[in-house]
């Protein structure tokens, strides 16, 4: 039982990557935005909204929908703590957006705050950043992002 999820790479005009540190995480672990998908929700319009919800980011435009999907597991000492124990992981959409808004835009203090902070990244750091049980998932968005932006 896998719940269904987004990921978004949000790319700069210098095609930096937007990822931000989680406040549950207590050590240095950074992410992309990512989350679930609501009931009768269409994987994009999940993908704006988590965006949105999690950074105020509005100011976008869809390059790419990632083919396939890619699932990830949660470690045993999350299973049964995270989702109220209903899933093993999640399997995600993901999507490469171009931000195209100034940076004053980006808020993670929102309603809900997941992040402590955020910043810039090469998409060659995102897989040193990353938390381990996500590492595999990071590293094949990394290798389908490379060929997008090159």
């Amino acid at each position: 039982p896998y719940r269904s999820g987004v990921g978004i790479v949000v790319l700069n005009k210098n095609n930096k990557v937007f990822v931000a540190r989680r406040i549950d995480n207590p050590k240095n672990f950074w992410q992309m935005p990512q989350g679930g998908v609501d009931k009768n929700e269409d994987f994009l319009t999940a993908a704006f909204r988590e965006l949105d919800e999690e950074t105020s980011i509005k100011s976008v435009e869809l390059i790419k929908e990632l083919d396939g999907f890619i699932t990830y597991n949660l470690p045993d000492h999350l299973l049964g703590i995270i989702w109220k124990g209903k899933y093993k992981g999640q399997t995600q959409k993901w999507f490469v957006m171009r931000f195209i808004g100034e940076d004053s835009e980006i808020n993670i203090n929102t309603k809900h705050p997941e992040f402590l902070e955020w910043k810039w990244v090469e998409l060659s750091e995102i897989t040193k950043l990353v938390v381990n049980f996500k590492l595999d998932l990071y590293q094949e968005v990394q290798r389908k992002v490379k060929k997008i932006i090159n």
